[in-house]
């Protein structure tokens, strides 16, 4: 491996985090340099296996699947120390070798992106919670090493932080994961307010669809409070930061969707520029970081 490849693949993880996360990519610019590329590798490495299902075109289920387990191999010897046999995963072998991500994380990760080869139907709130886990959660337990969290009662927030996440984009996705025959709000719930799928592919925003998205919006603000305890597990060096603005922008999708009256049909929830910016200056506040370390591409 040379100096030259190895940065290469660290450039190209940054600008695959830039183009497909880019409120990540936001929060990310204020922790050091070293951070941040570990960051961007593993982020990669999350979004490849996501896009092996999500893109996988006219490809069969059994090619997908045959994909998934060849990149759990490759993740296997990369976490063992072998070198990276593809110069896309050199920046991941050295992100770890240099930082403890443990292995389950890495792996667990693979099995929720290959859920979503069959049509996807929840039947239970526990059975989005332990997807949730598998697509999200378990990407906290990557982080918390790399950002250096303080281990005591690391896992059990960082989960429910991830998980409060990956509920949002359930929330917000609701009208683009039908177009792919893709239902991961729970069956169960759904029922009790009347609704069922075919409810769902009318598409249609009724008072017990706002009734019912209302519910859902209310656990996903729990499951981030229940997630508060994990920022001051993280040091102050921009690490605390990004964590905290990675939370309240996520957040602020809930936020948007009610403010659309919880069309997610018609509408994708974002938080605009504008608010992006309040968030990062009421975080700067909290943390009482000087302005000066706002890095100037964001400082315009």
């Amino acid at each position: 491996m040379t100096s030259t490849a190895l940065e290469r693949s660290y450039a190209d993880a940054e600008r695959v985090t830039a183009s497909w996360a880019r409120s990540f990519y936001f929060a990310s610019r204020f922790v050091p340099v070293a951070k941040r590329r570990a960051i961007f590798a593993l982020y990669d490495y999350c979004r490849y296996a996501d896009n092996l299902v999500d893109l996988r075109g006219d490809r069969p289920v059994a090619e997908v699947r045959h994909q998934l387990t060849l990149l759990g191999a490759t993740v296997r010897a990369l976490h063992a120390g072998a070198e990276a046999e593809h110069p896309r995963w050199l920046a991941l072998g050295d992100t770890l070798r240099r930082h403890a991500v443990p292995l389950r994380p890495l792996l667990e990760l693979l099995d929720g992106v290959a859920t979503d080869l069959e049509p996807v139907e929840m039947r239970t709130f526990a059975d989005l919670e332990r997807y949730s886990y598998q697509v999200a959660g378990v990407v906290g337990l990557m982080l918390g090493p790399v950002l250096g969290a303080e281990r005591r009662g690391f896992d059990a927030h960082g989960v429910r932080l991830g998980i409060a996440m990956q509920l949002t984009n359930v929330l917000r996705d609701v009208g683009e994961d039908l177009g792919e025959g893709r239902i991961y709000l729970p069956a169960d719930e759904l029922a009790a307010f009347g609704l069922d799928r075919a409810a769902l592919e009318r598409r249609v925003v009724t008072p017990a669809f706002r009734r019912f998205m209302a519910f859902q919006v209310r656990r996903a603000r729990q499951h981030f409070a229940a997630g508060d305890a994990v920022v001051d597990l993280f040091p102050p060096d921009g690490s605390r930061m990004t964590v905290r603005l990675m939370q309240r922008t996520y957040a602020g999708i809930l936020d948007a969707i009610e403010r659309q009256d919880y069309d997610v049909f018609r509408f994708r929830a974002h938080v605009s520029s504008p608010r992006k910016l309040v968030i990062l200056g009421r975080a700067l506040w909290q943390d009482r970081l000087p302005w000066a370390a706002i890095p100037r591409e964001q400082s315009a």
